[in-house]
Protein backbone atom coordinates (compact mmCIF):
# COMPACT_ATOMS: atom_id res chain seq x y z
CA UNK A 1 0.00 0.00 0.00
CA UNK A 2 1.16 3.55 -0.67
CA UNK A 3 1.97 5.31 2.24
CA UNK A 4 -0.05 8.20 3.52
CA UNK A 5 0.88 11.77 3.53
CA UNK A 6 0.46 13.49 6.66
CA UNK A 7 -0.33 17.36 6.47
CA UNK A 8 -0.33 19.91 8.85
CA UNK A 9 -3.40 22.13 7.95
CA UNK A 10 -4.54 23.98 11.22
CA UNK A 11 -2.76 25.80 14.26
CA UNK A 12 -3.74 27.23 17.35
CA UNK A 13 -1.55 28.20 19.97
CA UNK A 14 -1.49 30.69 23.74
CA UNK A 15 1.93 31.23 24.02
CA UNK A 16 4.08 34.19 26.14
CA UNK A 17 4.91 35.45 22.91
CA UNK A 18 1.45 35.97 21.60
CA UNK A 19 -1.81 34.55 21.01
CA UNK A 20 -3.29 32.76 17.54
CA UNK A 21 -0.79 32.36 14.91
CA UNK A 22 0.03 35.63 13.43
CA UNK A 23 0.46 37.30 16.65
CA UNK A 24 3.19 34.71 17.72
CA UNK A 25 4.81 34.65 13.88
CA UNK A 26 5.16 39.03 14.20
CA UNK A 27 7.17 38.67 17.84
CA UNK A 28 9.18 36.13 16.80
CA UNK A 29 10.20 37.70 13.84
CA UNK A 30 10.68 40.94 15.87
CA UNK A 31 12.88 38.91 18.27
CA UNK A 32 10.19 39.84 21.22
CA UNK A 33 11.20 38.09 24.79
CA UNK A 34 7.56 36.63 27.06
CA UNK A 35 9.90 36.16 29.68
CA UNK A 36 9.19 38.78 32.65
CA UNK A 37 7.73 38.92 36.66
CA UNK A 38 4.49 36.98 36.34
CA UNK A 39 0.82 38.46 36.69
CA UNK A 40 -1.28 35.82 37.02
CA UNK A 41 0.76 34.24 39.76
CA UNK A 42 1.48 36.20 42.11
CA UNK A 43 4.20 34.84 43.23
CA UNK A 44 6.17 32.03 41.81
CA UNK A 45 9.55 30.03 43.24
CA UNK A 46 11.57 31.28 40.24
CA UNK A 47 14.40 33.36 40.44
CA UNK A 48 13.40 37.13 40.46
CA UNK A 49 9.44 35.71 40.37
CA UNK A 50 9.80 35.73 36.12
CA UNK A 51 8.38 33.34 34.17
CA UNK A 52 7.11 32.92 30.38
CA UNK A 53 3.28 33.47 31.02
CA UNK A 54 0.52 34.04 28.80
CA UNK A 55 -0.58 37.07 30.06
CA UNK A 56 -3.93 37.83 28.05
CA UNK A 57 -5.41 34.43 28.95
CA UNK A 58 -7.21 35.16 32.24
CA UNK A 59 -10.94 33.42 33.32
CA UNK A 60 -12.90 35.72 31.90
CA UNK A 61 -11.10 36.25 28.47
CA UNK A 62 -11.50 32.34 28.61
CA UNK A 63 -15.59 32.68 29.49
CA UNK A 64 -15.87 35.64 26.69
CA UNK A 65 -13.84 34.64 24.07
CA UNK A 66 -12.20 31.32 23.76
CA UNK A 67 -13.95 29.35 25.83
CA UNK A 68 -17.73 31.59 25.00
CA UNK A 69 -19.48 28.21 24.00
CA UNK A 70 -17.84 26.09 26.42
CA UNK A 71 -18.69 28.63 29.70
CA UNK A 72 -20.23 25.71 31.58
CA UNK A 73 -17.24 23.46 31.45
CA UNK A 74 -14.66 25.82 32.70
CA UNK A 75 -15.30 25.09 36.63
CA UNK A 76 -14.32 21.36 35.85
CA UNK A 77 -11.09 22.70 33.76
CA UNK A 78 -7.31 23.31 35.34
CA UNK A 79 -5.81 26.31 33.87
CA UNK A 80 -3.30 24.13 31.75
CA UNK A 81 -6.65 22.07 30.14
CA UNK A 82 -8.48 25.59 29.86
CA UNK A 83 -5.37 26.61 27.31
CA UNK A 84 -5.34 22.97 25.68
CA UNK A 85 -8.99 23.26 24.83
CA UNK A 86 -8.89 26.74 23.88
CA UNK A 87 -5.49 25.95 21.56
CA UNK A 88 -7.18 22.97 19.96
CA UNK A 89 -10.70 25.07 19.26
CA UNK A 90 -8.19 27.53 17.64
CA UNK A 91 -6.82 25.49 15.51
CA UNK A 92 -9.92 23.48 14.02
CA UNK A 93 -11.07 27.19 13.30
CA UNK A 94 -7.29 27.60 11.96
CA UNK A 95 -7.94 24.35 9.56
CA UNK A 96 -11.43 25.65 8.33
CA UNK A 97 -12.67 22.14 8.93
CA UNK A 98 -16.45 22.01 8.35
CA UNK A 99 -17.43 19.60 11.94
CA UNK A 100 -21.14 18.92 10.02
CA UNK A 101 -19.47 17.92 6.78
CA UNK A 102 -16.76 15.53 8.33
CA UNK A 103 -16.97 12.15 9.28
CA UNK A 104 -16.32 12.02 13.32
CA UNK A 105 -15.45 8.35 13.49
CA UNK A 106 -12.30 9.37 11.61
CA UNK A 107 -11.25 12.31 13.29
CA UNK A 108 -9.37 11.58 16.90
CA UNK A 109 -7.38 13.54 19.58
CA UNK A 110 -3.66 13.35 21.00
CA UNK A 111 -2.60 15.21 23.70
CA UNK A 112 0.71 15.67 25.73
CA UNK A 113 0.27 17.12 29.34
CA UNK A 114 2.58 18.05 32.16
CA UNK A 115 1.42 16.46 35.35
CA UNK A 116 -0.89 18.99 36.77
CA UNK A 117 -1.48 20.55 40.46
CA UNK A 118 -3.95 22.51 42.07
CA UNK A 119 -3.26 25.67 43.59
CA UNK A 120 -2.51 25.67 47.15
CA UNK A 121 -4.47 27.95 47.90
CA UNK A 122 -7.82 25.52 47.67
CA UNK A 123 -6.30 23.65 50.46
CA UNK A 124 -6.78 26.43 53.10
CA UNK A 125 -10.50 25.09 53.79
CA UNK A 126 -9.84 21.69 54.08
CA UNK A 127 -6.64 22.41 56.54
CA UNK A 128 -8.37 24.74 58.52
CA UNK A 129 -10.75 22.29 59.56
CA UNK A 130 -8.49 19.79 60.59
CA UNK A 131 -6.98 22.12 63.45
CA UNK A 132 -7.52 21.33 67.16
CA UNK A 133 -7.97 23.95 69.42
CA UNK A 134 -4.00 24.91 69.45
CA UNK A 135 -3.85 25.49 65.76
CA UNK A 136 -2.14 21.60 65.24
CA UNK A 137 -3.05 20.20 62.32
CA UNK A 138 -4.93 16.70 62.91
CA UNK A 139 -3.98 13.82 60.63
CA UNK A 140 -7.09 11.62 61.70
CA UNK A 141 -9.39 14.45 61.52
CA UNK A 142 -8.97 14.40 57.83
CA UNK A 143 -11.74 11.53 56.58
CA UNK A 144 -14.41 13.24 58.83
CA UNK A 145 -13.70 17.24 58.56
CA UNK A 146 -11.45 17.94 56.02
CA UNK A 147 -12.01 16.13 52.46
CA UNK A 148 -15.51 17.55 52.77
CA UNK A 149 -13.93 20.32 52.09
CA UNK A 150 -12.06 19.74 49.09
CA UNK A 151 -13.23 21.89 46.04
CA UNK A 152 -16.17 19.99 43.84
CA UNK A 153 -14.67 17.42 41.29
CA UNK A 154 -11.56 18.30 42.41
CA UNK A 155 -10.40 15.49 40.62
CA UNK A 156 -11.56 16.09 37.27
CA UNK A 157 -10.02 19.20 37.61
CA UNK A 158 -6.01 18.17 37.05
CA UNK A 159 -6.06 14.89 35.72
CA UNK A 160 -3.87 14.96 32.62
CA UNK A 161 -6.08 13.47 30.21
CA UNK A 162 -8.83 15.83 30.87
CA UNK A 163 -7.44 18.19 27.70
CA UNK A 164 -8.24 15.30 25.24
CA UNK A 165 -11.19 14.11 27.12
CA UNK A 166 -12.95 18.17 26.64
CA UNK A 167 -11.91 18.39 23.21
CA UNK A 168 -13.43 14.97 22.20
CA UNK A 169 -16.59 15.70 23.71
CA UNK A 170 -16.76 19.84 22.04
CA UNK A 171 -15.37 18.42 18.77
CA UNK A 172 -17.97 14.83 18.48
CA UNK A 173 -14.66 13.55 18.12
CA UNK A 174 -15.15 9.61 18.09
CA UNK A 175 -11.70 8.62 16.59
CA UNK A 176 -8.73 7.50 18.41
CA UNK A 177 -8.08 9.59 21.67
CA UNK A 178 -4.78 9.56 23.64
CA UNK A 179 -2.93 11.19 26.25
CA UNK A 180 0.65 11.57 26.59
CA UNK A 181 2.48 12.77 30.12
CA UNK A 182 6.11 12.71 28.81
CA UNK A 183 6.81 16.26 30.35
CA UNK A 184 9.15 18.18 27.58
CA UNK A 185 9.23 14.64 25.45
CA UNK A 186 5.46 14.43 25.04
CA UNK A 187 5.32 16.49 21.61
CA UNK A 188 7.42 14.22 19.49
CA UNK A 189 5.93 11.05 21.22
CA UNK A 190 2.15 12.77 20.76
CA UNK A 191 2.94 13.33 16.65
CA UNK A 192 4.65 9.97 16.29
CA UNK A 193 1.74 8.32 17.42
CA UNK A 194 -0.86 10.57 15.91
CA UNK A 195 1.17 9.57 12.60
CA UNK A 196 1.08 5.79 13.36
CA UNK A 197 -2.31 5.82 13.79
CA UNK A 198 -2.98 7.89 10.36
CA UNK A 199 -0.43 5.38 7.92
CA UNK A 200 -2.61 2.99 9.39
CA UNK A 201 -5.63 4.15 8.22
CA UNK A 202 -7.34 4.85 11.92
CA UNK A 203 -8.09 8.23 10.96
CA UNK A 204 -8.42 10.61 8.45
CA UNK A 205 -7.78 13.80 11.17
CA UNK A 206 -6.37 14.51 14.35
CA UNK A 207 -5.88 17.12 16.83
CA UNK A 208 -2.61 17.15 18.28
CA UNK A 209 -1.39 19.16 21.23
CA UNK A 210 0.49 19.86 24.50
CA UNK A 211 -0.23 22.37 26.77
CA UNK A 212 1.79 22.48 30.32
CA UNK A 213 2.92 24.70 32.95
CA UNK A 214 6.34 24.72 34.98
CA UNK A 215 4.80 28.53 36.48
CA UNK A 216 2.47 27.19 38.37
CA UNK A 217 3.08 27.43 42.49
CA UNK A 218 3.75 23.89 42.79
CA UNK A 219 5.87 23.31 39.85
CA UNK A 220 8.05 26.09 40.43
CA UNK A 221 9.45 24.69 43.39
CA UNK A 222 9.35 21.37 42.05
CA UNK A 223 11.66 23.43 39.60
CA UNK A 224 13.74 25.02 41.48
CA UNK A 225 14.22 22.28 43.68
CA UNK A 226 15.56 19.71 40.99
CA UNK A 227 16.89 22.43 38.38
CA UNK A 228 19.01 25.42 37.78
CA UNK A 229 16.94 28.13 37.24
CA UNK A 230 18.55 31.31 34.74
CA UNK A 231 18.27 34.42 35.65
CA UNK A 232 19.87 37.67 34.52
CA UNK A 233 19.08 40.43 37.07
CA UNK A 234 20.25 43.29 34.90
CA UNK A 235 17.79 41.90 32.05
CA UNK A 236 15.28 39.72 32.96
CA UNK A 237 13.77 39.17 29.51
CA UNK A 238 17.38 37.70 28.86
CA UNK A 239 17.41 35.23 31.32
CA UNK A 240 17.29 32.48 29.24
CA UNK A 241 20.35 32.05 27.13
CA UNK A 242 20.56 28.62 25.07
CA UNK A 243 23.58 27.42 23.96
CA UNK A 244 25.71 30.75 25.28
CA UNK A 245 28.85 31.10 27.50
CA UNK A 246 26.80 32.93 29.88
CA UNK A 247 23.83 30.71 30.34
CA UNK A 248 23.13 29.83 33.78
CA UNK A 249 19.65 27.53 33.87
CA UNK A 250 16.68 27.10 32.29
CA UNK A 251 13.43 29.57 32.51
CA UNK A 252 9.95 28.59 33.43
CA UNK A 253 6.83 29.03 31.46
CA UNK A 254 3.40 28.28 30.32
CA UNK A 255 1.77 27.46 27.44
CA UNK A 256 -0.67 25.62 25.15
CA UNK A 257 -0.48 24.39 21.51
CA UNK A 258 -2.58 22.25 18.92
CA UNK A 259 -1.72 21.16 15.17
CA UNK A 260 -4.95 19.73 12.89
CA UNK A 261 -2.99 17.06 11.43
CA UNK A 262 -5.32 15.58 8.07
CA UNK A 263 -4.24 12.79 5.54
CA UNK A 264 -2.82 14.91 2.86
CA UNK A 265 -5.56 14.01 0.17
CA UNK A 266 -8.53 14.50 2.16
CA UNK A 267 -7.16 18.56 3.01
CA UNK A 268 -6.39 18.64 -0.80
CA UNK A 269 -10.01 17.93 -1.80
CA UNK A 270 -11.17 20.51 0.29
CA UNK A 271 -9.10 23.21 -0.49
CA UNK A 272 -7.61 23.33 2.90
CA UNK A 273 -4.42 25.29 3.45
CA UNK A 274 -1.34 23.39 3.79
CA UNK A 275 1.47 24.39 6.23
CA UNK A 276 3.69 21.32 6.18
CA UNK A 277 4.04 18.04 6.32
CA UNK A 278 4.48 15.46 9.12
CA UNK A 279 7.46 13.34 8.20
CA UNK A 280 8.67 10.79 10.58
CA UNK A 281 9.15 10.58 14.61
CA UNK A 282 11.69 8.88 16.90
CA UNK A 283 11.56 8.47 20.85
CA UNK A 284 14.79 7.00 23.39
CA UNK A 285 15.46 7.08 27.00
CA UNK A 286 19.09 6.37 28.47
CA UNK A 287 20.73 5.56 30.96
CA UNK A 288 24.03 5.23 31.97
CA UNK A 289 25.86 2.39 33.97
CA UNK A 290 25.70 4.89 36.88
CA UNK A 291 21.67 5.53 36.53
CA UNK A 292 22.05 9.16 35.30
CA UNK A 293 20.36 10.10 31.96
CA UNK A 294 22.52 9.72 28.95
CA UNK A 295 21.00 12.69 27.19
CA UNK A 296 23.85 12.56 24.18
CA UNK A 297 22.83 9.18 23.74
CA UNK A 298 18.76 9.59 24.03
CA UNK A 299 18.83 13.00 21.18
CA UNK A 300 21.08 10.66 18.95
CA UNK A 301 19.11 7.89 19.42
CA UNK A 302 15.26 9.63 18.69
CA UNK A 303 17.01 11.89 15.81
CA UNK A 304 18.16 8.59 14.34
CA UNK A 305 14.61 7.41 14.90
CA UNK A 306 12.68 9.98 13.17
CA UNK A 307 14.91 10.58 10.02
CA UNK A 308 14.79 6.82 9.52
CA UNK A 309 11.49 7.18 9.54
CA UNK A 310 11.30 10.13 7.07
CA UNK A 311 13.72 8.27 4.72
CA UNK A 312 16.38 11.28 5.60
CA UNK A 313 19.86 11.64 6.36
CA UNK A 314 21.12 14.31 8.66
CA UNK A 315 23.03 16.43 5.81
CA UNK A 316 19.32 16.39 3.93
CA UNK A 317 17.98 19.03 6.95
CA UNK A 318 17.73 22.48 6.49
CA UNK A 319 18.17 23.33 10.03
CA UNK A 320 17.28 21.83 13.87
CA UNK A 321 15.40 23.07 16.05
CA UNK A 322 16.87 21.80 19.57
CA UNK A 323 15.66 21.57 22.65
CA UNK A 324 18.32 24.10 24.19
CA UNK A 325 17.04 24.41 27.65
CA UNK A 326 20.07 26.90 28.78
CA UNK A 327 21.46 24.85 31.35
CA UNK A 328 25.13 24.27 31.39
CA UNK A 329 25.36 20.51 31.17
CA UNK A 330 21.61 20.10 29.40
CA UNK A 331 22.68 21.94 26.52
CA UNK A 332 26.33 20.49 26.58
CA UNK A 333 24.72 16.88 26.12
CA UNK A 334 22.54 17.77 23.50
CA UNK A 335 25.20 19.35 21.55
CA UNK A 336 27.34 16.34 22.08
CA UNK A 337 24.99 13.96 20.51
CA UNK A 338 23.78 16.49 17.70
CA UNK A 339 27.82 16.61 16.68
CA UNK A 340 27.54 12.80 16.46
CA UNK A 341 24.21 12.96 14.24
CA UNK A 342 25.37 15.30 11.78
CA UNK A 343 28.60 14.05 11.60
CA UNK A 344 30.38 17.35 9.85
CA UNK A 345 27.50 18.53 8.49
CA UNK A 346 26.93 22.19 8.57
CA UNK A 347 23.14 22.23 9.05
CA UNK A 348 22.09 25.11 11.62
CA UNK A 349 20.79 25.10 14.71
CA UNK A 350 18.76 26.89 16.57
CA UNK A 351 16.42 26.71 19.89
CA UNK A 352 13.59 29.28 20.74
CA UNK A 353 13.63 28.50 24.61
CA UNK A 354 14.66 32.38 24.70
CA UNK A 355 11.58 33.87 23.66
CA UNK A 356 9.20 31.79 25.69
CA UNK A 357 11.04 29.64 28.12
CA UNK A 358 10.62 26.24 29.06
CA UNK A 359 6.43 24.92 29.15
CA UNK A 360 7.00 21.11 29.32
CA UNK A 361 4.85 19.42 27.25
CA UNK A 362 4.01 22.28 25.27
CA UNK A 363 7.61 23.49 24.28
CA UNK A 364 8.06 21.23 21.39
CA UNK A 365 4.99 22.46 19.94
CA UNK A 366 6.17 25.93 20.41
CA UNK A 367 9.25 25.13 18.50
CA UNK A 368 7.50 23.19 15.98
CA UNK A 369 5.33 26.31 15.32
CA UNK A 370 8.59 28.76 15.11
CA UNK A 371 10.46 26.48 12.68
CA UNK A 372 7.35 26.00 10.59
CA UNK A 373 6.12 29.69 9.93
CA UNK A 374 9.88 31.07 9.39
CA UNK A 375 11.31 28.02 7.32
CA UNK A 376 7.82 28.77 5.15
CA UNK A 377 9.17 32.57 5.20
CA UNK A 378 12.53 31.47 4.06
CA UNK A 379 14.32 31.75 7.15
CA UNK A 380 15.87 30.36 9.92
CA UNK A 381 14.81 32.02 13.64
CA UNK A 382 17.63 33.32 15.65
CA UNK A 383 19.15 31.45 19.00
CA UNK A 384 17.53 34.60 21.11
CA UNK A 385 20.25 36.01 23.90
CA UNK A 386 22.67 34.09 22.21
CA UNK A 387 25.40 36.99 22.57
CA UNK A 388 27.86 34.81 23.22
CA UNK A 389 27.90 30.97 21.60
CA UNK A 390 29.53 28.59 22.81
CA UNK A 391 31.97 27.68 20.47
CA UNK A 392 32.69 24.31 22.59
CA UNK A 393 29.18 23.30 21.03
CA UNK A 394 30.78 22.16 17.55
CA UNK A 395 27.31 23.33 16.22
CA UNK A 396 26.28 25.76 13.66
CA UNK A 397 24.50 28.02 15.76
CA UNK A 398 21.97 30.07 14.38
CA UNK A 399 22.35 33.55 16.67
CA UNK A 400 22.29 37.44 16.26
CA UNK A 401 19.44 37.57 13.35
CA UNK A 402 17.76 35.15 11.22
CA UNK A 403 19.35 33.15 8.23
CA UNK A 404 17.99 32.71 5.09
CA UNK A 405 17.11 29.10 3.52
CA UNK A 406 15.60 26.98 0.79
CA UNK A 407 15.64 23.56 2.68
CA UNK A 408 12.51 23.08 3.97
CA UNK A 409 12.72 20.37 6.28
CA UNK A 410 13.67 20.42 10.02
CA UNK A 411 14.31 18.36 13.17
CA UNK A 412 13.02 19.35 16.26
CA UNK A 413 14.01 17.52 19.61
CA UNK A 414 13.12 17.72 23.33
CA UNK A 415 14.70 15.72 26.34
CA UNK A 416 13.67 15.39 29.76
CA UNK A 417 15.79 15.44 32.49
CA UNK A 418 15.51 11.90 33.36
CA UNK A 419 16.78 10.86 29.54
CA UNK A 420 13.83 10.61 27.39
CA UNK A 421 13.74 11.88 24.15
CA UNK A 422 11.43 12.66 21.66
CA UNK A 423 12.16 13.82 18.23
CA UNK A 424 10.16 14.97 14.32
CA UNK A 425 11.23 15.90 10.75
CA UNK A 426 8.67 18.34 9.86
CA UNK A 427 8.65 19.71 5.68
CA UNK A 428 7.41 23.31 4.76
CA UNK A 429 4.48 23.02 2.35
Amino acid sequence: MQKRSIAITGIGIFSPIGIGREAFWDNLKAGKSGIEPTKHYHCTATPGCIGGEVKEFTEEAAKKDYLKSQRKSIKVMSRETQLGTAAALQALADSKLDLEKIDHQRMGVLYGANLMFFPPDTMTDPAEACKDESGKFQFDAWGSKGIGKMEPLWMLRYLPNMPACHIAIFTDARGPNNSVTLDEASPGVALTEALNIMERGAADMMLVGGTGTRIHPVRAIHARLADPLGFDEQNPSASCKPFDTQRNGQVASEAAVCLVLEEAEHAKQRGATIYGYLLGGGSSCVAKPTGEADIAKAVLNASKGALRRAGLEASDLGHVNAHGVATVEGDRDEAAGLRQLLDGSDVPVTALKGYFGNAGAASGFMEIVGSLLSMNAGAIPPILNCDHPDTETGLHLVHGQAEPTKKKVFLNINYTKPGQASAVVIAGA
